[in-house]
Formats: C-alpha cells, sequence, structure tokens
C-alpha cells in the first residue's frame, strides 16, 4: 500500500471517531433484536442510509456511549479507489492504535458505509466479528449485497435492514407536523391539514433531499438520482452495455406505476421499433434495477412457483416522488400513487406482498401475509364517491375472500369517511391514518 493512501486510512478513522453527529430526521426502522450479527443497511441511494447509520450511533450515545467507540467510515472517497481487501485491516488496526483500552475490553461501532465498492470485503467483515469486540453495520445500494454476497461470503453473519424513503409519518415529521395523538382525535383543522399533507406527499415522495423544492428543481434532483442508479448502480456494477435499452425500459416502468409489466409485450414493442434485445436481458435489467431500488415487483399469488412465474409482476416506483415527472403530460395518477404508496408502507410493515386476480377475473391489489400470520386482501382506491367504482372493489374483495376466508378485507381511501353504501364485512381506512399507522 503507498503511504498516500495509508495516511488517508489514518485521516478517515480520526475524523470517523471525532465527527460530531449531523443533525437529521429521526427514521422508523428497526434493528433486529439478534445478537453476534452485522447487520446491512441497504436501501435505494439518497434514500437516508447514511444518516441512519448516524442515528445509530446518536442512540448509542444517549445510552452512554463516549463517542470516539463509534467508528463511521465512509467507502465512497475517490482517494480510497486502490484500497484492496488486502487493506481493509488497516482500518482496524488504525483504530485500536488510537483508543487501545477498548480492544477486547469494549464492544464499540464499526459503521461501514458503501463498503460493497471495495471488492472482497465479505471476508474482511466476517474475519473482524470473530476477532474482534464490535458490533458491525454496513450499507450498501445494492440488494445484491443481500442476495449474493452476504448470502454466500457472510454465510448467515449478517442481516437485511432496508431503508426506504421516508414514509409519511416520518415526512410529515420532517415538516416538524407529527401528530402527538391518534388522527381520529385531532382537531378538524389538524386532520384537514393532514389530509392535505398526504396529497402533498404522493406528489413529492419522500426522498429528504426533494422536500419542499419547486418542482423544476425537485424535478432536476429526483432525474439525477435515475441517473445515478441507472449509471453507477446497474452499468458500472453488471457491466452493463445496452444503456439506450436500460433507459427506455426505466422510463415505462416509472410512466406506468402499479402496472402489470409484461417482458414479452415490451420485448414485441422494441422490436417493431427496430431495437435488438433478448428477452433474457430484460428479465436480468429488471433484477438489476429491482436490486438497485428503483422499483419493486410484487408476483402474481399462486401456492405454485411454476404457475407464479408465468403470470406478469406488477412494478412500482420506490417513491411517489417520480410518478408526476415520468406520467406528464398526463394528469397525475393519484389512484396509482395511492396504491404505490400503500405497497411501499406494507413492505415497510414486513409484510409478503401479492397482487391477485380471482377466478371470476377480478383483481385484488393486495394479498399480504404479516410476520404475525394473518392475511390481509386490501384494495387502493382513491375516491369510493362514484358507486360503481366502489362497487367494482367490494365485489373483488368478496369473491377474494372464498378463496381466503380467514383473511380481513380492507379498503384503503383518501376519503375521510366510509361511503354510504359501505359493505359490513369491509374494513375502511381514511389513508392518512392507515398511514400513520393507526388502523
Amino acid at each position: 500500500m503507498d503511504g498516500q493512501l495509508r495516511a488517508t486510512i489514518e485521516e478517515k478513522v480520526v475524523e470517523g471517531t471525532l465527527r460530531p453527529v449531523p443533525t437529521f430526521t429521526r427514521r422508523d426502522v428497526r434493528i433486529p433484536a439478534v445478537p453476534n450479527k452485522a447487520f446491512a443497511i441497504i436501501g435505494m441511494r439518497r434514500a437516508g442510509k447514511t444518516t441512519f447509520l448516524w442515528q445509530i450511533v446518536q442512540e448509542h450515545l444517549l445510552h452512554g456511549m463516549p463517542r470516539e467507540y463509534a467508528l463511521y467510515f465512509n467507502f465512497e472517497d475517490e482517494r480510497l479507489l486502490d484500497l484492496q481487501a488486502r487493506d481493509l485491516h488497516l482500518i482496524v488496526e488504525t483504530y485500536y492504535q488510537l483508543y487501545p483500552h477498548t480492544r477486547d475490553r469494549e464492544r464499540v461501532l464499526f459503521l461501514l458505509d458503501e463498503i460493497q465498492r471495495v471488492s472482497g470485503w465479505e471476508t474482511f467483515v466476517r474475519r473482524l466479528l470473530d476477532s474482534e469486540t464490535v458490533a458491525v453495520f454496513l450499507s450498501g445500494s445494492s440488494a445484491r449485497m443481500l442476495a449474493y454476497e452476504l448470502g454466500t461470503s457472510m454465510r448467515g453473519r449478517a442481516l437485511p435492514v432496508v431503508v426506504f424513503p421516508f414514509s409519511f409519518r416520518e415526512y410529515l415529521r420532517h415538516l416538524g407536523e407529527e401528530p402527538d395523538r391518534a388522527f381520529a382525535h385531532l382537531r378538524k383543522a389538524q386532520r384537514s391539514q393532514i389530509q392535505a399533507r398526504l396529497r402533498q406527499y404522493l406528489h413529492e415522495g419522500g426522498f429528504p433531499e426533494a422536500i419542499g423544492l419547486e418542482a423544476v428543481d425537485r424535478r432536476e434532483l429526483l432525474m439525477s438520482y435515475v441517473d445515478g442508479v441507472i449509471l453507477r448502480d446497474v452499468v458500472e456494477r453488471y457491466q452493463v452495455g445496452n444503456i439506450g435499452v436500460l433507459r427506455r425500459l426505466v422510463r415505462h416502468l416509472l410512466s406506468n406505476p402499479s402496472a402489470v409489466f409484461s417482458v414479452n409485450k415490451f420485448y414485441n414493442d422494441l422490436r417493431s421499433q427496430g431495437v435488438s434485445v433478448s428477452k433474457d436481458t430484460l428479465h436480468t435489467l429488471l433484477g438489476h434495477l429491482e436490486d438497485a431500488f428503483l422499483i419493486r415487483t410484487v408476483p402474481f399469488f399462486a401456492y405454485s412457483q411454476a404457475q407464479q412465474r408465468v403470470h406478469p409482476r406488477k412494478v412500482y416506483p420506490i417513491d411517489t416522488g417520480f410518478i408526476p415527472f415520468y406520467t406528464a403530460p398526463r394528469p397525475f395518477p393519484v389512484g396509482h400513487a395511492l396504491e404505490s404508496c400503500v405497497l411501499l408502507e406494507l413492505l415497510r410493515r414486513k409484510m409478503e406482498v401479492s397482487y391477485l386476480r380471482t377466478a371470476s377475473g377480478y383483481e385484488v391489489d393486495f394479498v399480504a401475509f404479516s410476520p404475525d400470520g394473518a392475511v390481509l386482501l386490501i384494495q387502493a382506491c382513491a375516491d369510493l364517491s362514484d358507486s360503481a367504482t366502489h362497487a367494482r372493489e367490494v365485489r373483488a374483495l368478496l369473491d377474494a375472500a372464498a378463496q381466503f376466508p380467514n383473511a380481513s378485507l380492507h379498503i384503503i381511501t383518501l376519503e375521510t369517511a366510509p361511503p354510504p353504501d359501505a359493505h359490513p364485512a369491509i374494513q375502511y381506512h381514511n389513508a392518512a391514518a392507515w398511514l400513520l399507522g393507526e388502523s
């Protein structure tokens, strides 16, 4: 290792143990209570992973931990481009040279931000867990860090913690408007304000940097996030050559939120335009975009995986803030935005989610299986004022209930009260109250 690289590591270790904790909006992200594991903080770039690492530091400081017991080390630094896995031990040695009294006596935190930039990092982290008294928190912008690297070299030694863009409650907290009591117990003016904020949230989304920006500036910022995913998380990471097809795919997916996506249909559309690409390549690119957390896909519900694979998946953006810019000049599809918002909240609540088409041909937005075994059939519908729309949503839920007799039935809507012809077997939720976790 050259002297400049060694000096950079020493500088970053010193800074990473002395730097004050920055101000942040507290996230409602839970670290699993499982001992002797590393925790991989994963999610789309700019969703707040680094901030969450600092939140972990802050929580330990509040319990009396000295600041120097936490090392924050960010690998996204151009001076570290030549860093190899064999050099990573110098981070540990430098830390314990500075704080020798902690070695084997005190449990310290190592927070390793964007560590996946160093090829072979997994072996280093596993050795660190085995040989030192440390709690290790990793971060990365790719689910491949979970699916492949953690699942092979780490061999079950790390657990994933997904950080999404702000939830609606976190969005209100960021604005200084988080309610201090249940939605139903707020004054009418407060409920109206939160309802208005929800519609604003569906437009703006939950990326922290985008909140409060003018639309033109928010568009530029969010488009730069998409470019970052395309160029850094897909093209650079997976050595993708056909960038034109990748950009077409991204534009199609983000401009059709909550829609069923058929690789076969998209493939035929490209061929009709003279674009040459294989179906296998399209499947691979779709997987890369999901690995990078730009999108989430929801499978068709089936008991057989083979049957599940023959049906196309529905595709949702990781944040509703992308929707108004990619669907323009069409009117803002508030219903699709609400459906996307509900899906993301279900994922935050650790639910397994599918969509369902009944034998009679009716579609249910979500079949959600909660960690405690409960089954929920959910329709997201922005406006129930039209009786035909309401009847369609009810008909689909009741038909699906025959397949899931123990499931609870739910309609989530922007309406503030159930419709006059509310069905007694269905629970109606005001979207703001449901997103705040009050149902």
